[in-house]
């Protein structure tokens, strides 16, 4: 069997391509003994991991990678397993993949990190919660890594085989010309970005586009009826609520939603609406936002509920009928961009969002600073369809170059 799982990882090596890296590979290292990467289904862990290897270890030939949803694994210990690759045939980087459909993983590695000091393990696997969850108990031993979905910048390198940077946040907010300089040399960028929303953020768009949604929708269900089913103990019954809730909320206009009347839509009680919405966003299929305003009365507002990106509205929009509000794209695009690229972002009362820098009004190329004129902290209009800025003025599209 050791002879039919290493022809399989010399094959992936092989037919991994090189081209272009994403943004999380050259920060991401092993300079831990213990090493995970999660992230979302479909957003391209494994590609990444092979990739490392290939760019940084195959040569050396002391790293070896495998996945254990094998069927071996139902019947073999993967403990004996990787001892015996690494005492025996010498391997001392072992990458193990899809590692949750491995009963007990996480003790098992906790034995193997005590055991062989000299040994370096990295792990991933598609099934979040567990991840999540079943590292708790190597937090002491773990460096953890988080991998999103494309951003914007890392989409148009890949279609157009470019190698764009990233831009830092407070150069597009204090040099907005500069930072649009950067990218002058993008052909078409506006039509590229109306792409990238509809059908940019996961990898596996380059495989057959017009199979997207399908696929994607086939993420959803597998996170929901597979990982939370699984996890939870949930039955068929309970699990539609999920997929209604992400239905519901790609067919309302931001600002609209709140988690009342999520319950009352759903028709479930108000705390297993609440429960429900944390699971979906520990899977990476909404996301969750605080108001601004600190101490109580912070705590007592509710928290913002949206997709966790814009491809899933026009997924889910599928069941729905009709087109995707632009409101809520241009909104959903903007908080992703900045969360995914580690700028925390809440929701104001004086505006649609907030950082700890500045307030943003998100709109389309006639919306005026009306609203913003009377505030003393430094306020931007973002517009969705410009290519050009006045003052105080950022096109939307400049966000998705923070990674």
């Amino acid at each position: 069997m050791f002879h039919f799982i290493s022809e399989t990882f010399h094959r992936l090596i092989e037919s991994t391509p090189l081209s272009q890296t994403r943004s999380l590979y050259s920060s991401f290292n092993l300079n831990n003994r213990l090493t995970g990467l999660i992230g979302p289904r479909g957003v391209g862990k494994t590609t990444l991991l092979l990739q490392y290897i290939k760019n940084e270890l195959f040569k050396e030939g002391k790293s070896f990678y495998f996945s254990a949803d094998l069927v071996y694994f139902q019947q073999s210990n993967l403990l004996e397993f990787v001892r015996d690759l690494h005492l025996v045939e010498g391997y001392q980087i072992i990458f193990i993949d899809e590692i949750h459909k491995y009963q007990g993983w996480n003790q098992e590695l906790k034995n193997l990190y005590d055991a062989f000091p000299s040994l370096r393990i990295v792990f991933s696997g598609s099934s979040m919660l567990d991840l999540i969850e079943g590292s708790h108990d190597l937090s002491r031993r773990a460096k953890l890594y988080r991998l999103h979905g494309l951003s914007f910048r890392e989409y148009l390198n890949f279609t157009l085989d470019a190698h764009l940077e990233s831009i830092a946040f407070q150069k597009i907010l204090e040099n907005t010309a500069e930072a649009l300089n950067l990218v002058k040399g993008v052909d078409r960028i506006l039509p590229h970005f109306e792409d990238y929303l509809k059908q940019g953020y996961y990898p596996f768009v380059f495989e057959d586009p017009h199979s997207y949604y399908e696929k994607v929708v086939r993420v959803i269900e597998k996170t929901v009826f597979e990982d939370i089913a699984n996890y939870y103990s949930l039955k068929t019954p309970n699990l539609q609520y999920f997929k209604r809730l992400l239905t519901y909320l790609a067919s309302i206009p931001p600002g609209d939603l709140n988690m009342h009347s999520l319950a009352k839509n759903l028709g479930i009680d108000h705390k297993t609406t609440e429960h429900y919405v944390t699971i979906l966003a520990s899977v990476g299929l909404i996301r969750e936002m605080r108001p601004y305003e600190g101490g109580g009365r912070g705590l007592r507002k509710p928290p913002k509920i949206l997709l966790n990106n814009t491809n899933l509205i026009h997924a889910l929009q599928q069941y729905l009928g009709g087109e995707a509000s632009k409101g809520m794209e241009r909104e959903l695009f903007f908080v992703q961009s900045l969360q995914n690229a580690g700028v925390e972002v809440f929701y104001s009362k004086q505006a649609d969002y907030r950082t700890r820098e500045a307030i943003f009004e998100i709109g389309g190329k006639n919306k005026t600073k009306r609203q913003l004129k009377e505030l003393d902290e430094p306020s931007y209009l973002v517009k969705d369809t410009i290519l050009h800025s006045l003052k105080g003025e950022i096109p939307l599209f400049l966000f998705g170059f923070l990674y």
